[in-house]
């Protein structure tokens, strides 16, 4: 029986992954309007004004478009954990994540010493 920690734990996990999954749709939408406007103009990158813009929106809604798919894939396995037991645990130390921690990114696999500590 799951508590109720758990419980809103894995709400606000599903709410993240539901954002995420907008944030994905738009990304790949507009990505697709980038495109079609490339090839409809029928713009060489290299030579058209307007070419080497649409080429830096296109590269900008990629690396967008990648980062919300890194979110949602962290989300699924925040997820998963939470299922098994182990969400809230340092992948690291093995030590809790801190509730704000979580409450800022849920999806977080490292408390926050941890996660200092890598950045050096």
């Amino acid at each position: 029986m799951a508590t109720a920690r758990e419980l809103a734990q894995a709400e606000l996990l599903r709410a993240e992954r539901t954002r995420a999954g907008q944030r994905i749709a738009a990304l790949e939408r507009e990505f697709a309007d980038l495109a079609e406007a490339a090839g409809a103009a029928g713009t060489d990158d290299e030579h058209d004004p307007e070419g080497a813009t649409l080429a830096f929106e296109r590269q900008h809604a990629a690396a967008l478009l990648a980062a919300a798919r890194e979110q949602l894939t962290a989300i699924d396995a925040a997820l998963q954990r939470l299922e098994i037991g182990r969400y809230g645990i340092c992948e690291r130390c093995g030590q809790p994540i801190g509730e704000e921690r979580l409450a800022a990114r849920p999806a977080a696999v490292t408390c926050i010493r941890c996660a200092a500590k890598a950045e050096r």
